[in-house]
């Protein structure tokens, strides 16, 4: 017998198992391929589109333990939030940007 597939389904589960709203899978289909939205503020949160490759970087892996540590995995607008200056995060992606 043949393998049946239901791709509309399999794009609504992400890699944890949970099903995602229309909403988030349409907020999300606008950061590029190789790019990942970051929430940056330490009140008011902006959102930020950062290259995937920021992610082998020490100097931003030092804020994704900090988010980690305040956020554990519970991120309340719905991507990765760091909690910090945003002034101070513009200066680290700059200094990202640069190598």
């Amino acid at each position: 017998m043949g393998l049946i597939r239901f791709p509309s389904l399999v794009s609504s589960v992400n890699c944890f198992g949970r099903s995602r709203s229309l909403h988030e899978r349409n907020y999300q289909s606008d950061v590029p391929k190789g790019q990942l939205a970051v929430y940056v503020g330490e009140t008011e949160k902006r959102r930020y589109i950062v290259p995937i490759a920021y992610l082998d970087q020490p100097l931003f892996q030092v804020l994704l333990r900090q988010s980690e540590e305040e956020f554990e995995f519970d991120h309340p607008m719905g991507g990765i939030t760091i909690s910090c200056n945003e002034d101070e995060f513009v200066k680290l992606t700059n200094k990202l940007k640069a190598l």
